[in-house]
């Protein structure tokens, strides 16, 4: 890691304090609003310290390490557009049919060979580390207020199936339960958890998992890549860089890479839970407190100047947006082998990725859109996927949304949605059921006959609306569209089905309604559809009735028989931020602070 930060210092890409600086919110803080400026860096705290704890932690802490592309670029030593190119080339071989074709198909096998990880011996195990006597050595963060306590959050966790012939590296969030010990939060669909099951099942009571921090950051992206299930990540980072990851093997049989920072092993107690969380996760909102199992931690090694690496996860933009940009970039080919006609997508990061993507694909036949929506919802990660906008090859670049947005709204109609159901991610707090719910795909890809309505202005159509049900104000998007989006505010009273009903005598004024809590701002449309995208569950919160359609974005309760805990949305601590700023160490920015809702 230390090699990368020099890097970043010659990139002009690290920000560096050397004032004590608490790990306690401080730290989180202050990565979470550089996350959200357009020229932010990765943040090098050198003097890390707990004030609570009255503790100076001997590891300096980076923070937004993947600030923006040139650092995913750099981190992946070329260009990540260029790894795609590669691999759309690799999935589109033939047999070669000459003296050319066979060189050069050639010298592709012959690149390959240094893809897999190569194992050293275990002479050169963690030679030159120290031993600590406990996590309490580490400067772990705790993010959120209301985090139950610290999260270890960019470790990669290291495991292997019972018979050893697959490995794998993942991300999972690591709350600190004791001194030696971890809360292991994988969710049900991840192959750690499958491993778990699979030494569980042959009677066994440990697991051994061994877990990484630091060292070349390829590896934590690689650890968040979406591979195949039984595909070693590491693969992924021998063919980037064109050389080997070098493992070592640690006393629990677990390889990890040999230039890591900081390393944990242990094993997971197959029989031993414990409650963990709630944690504020990527969705922007904190999970609930649920039951995870308990991993003991037998040994700590550290480099003598280790820098403990970690990430904030909250309310979109943070550093996620950038990693998740690679993999985008990185697996459109891989995708496109399972749906061909695929041309294009994006996944916007105000949709935190699984909540919201778009697609380009080549329409050739009615319905082709709604053939392609059960493809994603069927292939590996992309089931997570909750929202879908497919459009034709003729539309706008998916990331030109001033053009793209009316594009799709003038090919909009009812009749073009698909409603579905099917697994999400264990971190969705909209469906009724953790783990499954509703989906809705919308299909843009032809223009429709549709009834062409009178647009109001928003005081006239405020004024129609009041004198049918309560509401507190709105505001109609895209009005110069055949379909504007009517965003209403309000505090809920009765169920959205009821108020959507009463305002069909309006129906020639309007096509989309969306109905928010009062606690938004219409005039910040990037955090409206982070809202949207998030709260709602397609089966139970969208409605088409009268050619119309409305969605209930709205916090569930009873009155939607919801019986589960609705989550509040991740806060910065306002104190904390008011002391940062007194202590000229964070610079007032009240616009992005109102424009990303950092309160």
């Amino acid at each position: 890691m230390k090699e990368f930060i020099e890097i970043l210092k010659k990139n002009d890409l690290l920000k560096v304090f050397e004032e004590p600086i608490d790990v306690d919110l401080e730290i989180a803080h202050l990565a979470y609003i550089e996350a959200k400026k357009p020229n932010g860096k990765a943040l090098l705290f050198k003097n890390p310290v707990d004030k609570k704890l009255n503790k100076k932690y001997k590891f300096p802490v980076l923070m937004n390490t993947f600030c923006n592309e040139l650092a995913l670029n750099l981190a992946f030593g070329r260009d990540f557009n260029e790894v795609a190119d590669e691999i759309s080339k690799l999935t589109k071989m033939h047999i070669p049919t000459n003296f050319k074709a066979k060189m050069d198909f050639f010298m592709t096998l012959l690149s390959l060979k240094n893809v897999p990880p190569k194992r050293l011996k275990a002479n050169k195990a963690l030679y030159d580390y120290e031993i600590l006597p406990s996590l309490e050595e580490l400067p772990v963060l705790k993010t959120w207020e209301d985090d139950v306590g610290k999260f270890i959050t960019m470790g990669q966790v290291y495991t292997q199936n019972l018979d050893k012939t697959q490995n794998n590296l993942g991300m999972y969030r690591l709350q600190i339960s004791d001194k030696n010990e971890l809360l292991m939060h994988w969710q049900i669909h991840k192959d750690g958890a499958n491993f778990y099951h699979e030494y569980k099942n042959a009677g066994l009571k440990k697991m051994p998992v061994s877990i990484a921090i630091g060292g070349d950051p390829l590896y934590i992206w690689c650890g968040q890549a979406p591979l195949p299930k039984g595909i070693f990540e590491l693969l992924l980072y021998g063919f980037i860089k064109k050389t080997p990851a070098k493992l070592t093997p640690c006393e629990n049989g677990i390889f990890v890479p040999y230039n890591s920072d900081i390393v944990i092993e242990g094993y997971v107690d197959l029989e031993e839970f414990k409650i963990e969380g709630p944690f504020g996760d990527h969705t922007g909102f904190y999970t609930p407190a649920e039951l995870f199992p308990v991993m003991k931690v037998e040994k700590i090694y550290a480099k003598k100047d280790a820098i403990y690496q970690a990430t904030v996860v909250g309310k979109p933009p943070l550093e996620d947006k950038i990693m998740g940009l690679g993999t985008e970039r990185v697996f459109l080919p891989l995708l496109q082998t399972s749906v061909p006609d695929l041309l294009d997508y994006k996944m916007p990061e105000n949709g935190v990725f699984h909540n919201l993507i778009l697609a380009k694909i080549d329409a050739k036949y009615p319905a082709h859109a709604q053939q392609i929506m059960h493809a994603f919802w069927g292939v590996g990660q992309m089931s997570f996927v909750k929202h879908a906008i497919f459009v034709d090859s003729k539309a706008p670049n998916l990331d030109d949304y001033n053009a793209l947005i009316p594009y799709i709204l003038n090919r909009f109609s009812v009749n073009k949605i698909l409603i579905s159901e099917g697994i999400c991610d264990q971190l969705d707090h909209a469906s009724p059921n953790a783990c499954f719910g509703g989906k809705a795909g919308l299909d843009a890809c032809e223009e429709n006959e549709t009834e062409e309505l009178e647009i109001l202005e928003d005081e006239k159509l405020l004024e129609l609306f009041k004198s049918k049900i309560e509401l507190i104000n709105l505001k109609q998007f895209y009005k110069e569209s055949k379909s504007p989006i009517v965003c209403i505010l309000l505090d809920k009273k009765e169920r959205i089905l009821g108020l959507f009903e009463k305002l069909l005598d309006f129906k020639k004024h309007f096509r989309i309604l969306v109905f928010l809590d009062a606690n938004n701002k219409l005039e910040n449309p990037y955090m409206l559809v982070w809202r949207v995208v998030n709260n709602i569950d397609a089966k139970r919160d969208i409605f088409i009735k009268q050619d119309k359609l409305c969605i209930d974005a709205t916090a569930k309760s009873r009155l939607e028989n919801y019986e589960r805990v609705w989550p509040k949305q991740t806060d910065c601590t306002k104190s904390v931020i008011e002391d940062l700023i007194l202590r000229n160490i964070l610079e007032k920015n009240s616009e992005l602070f109102e424009k990303f809702e950092i309160f």
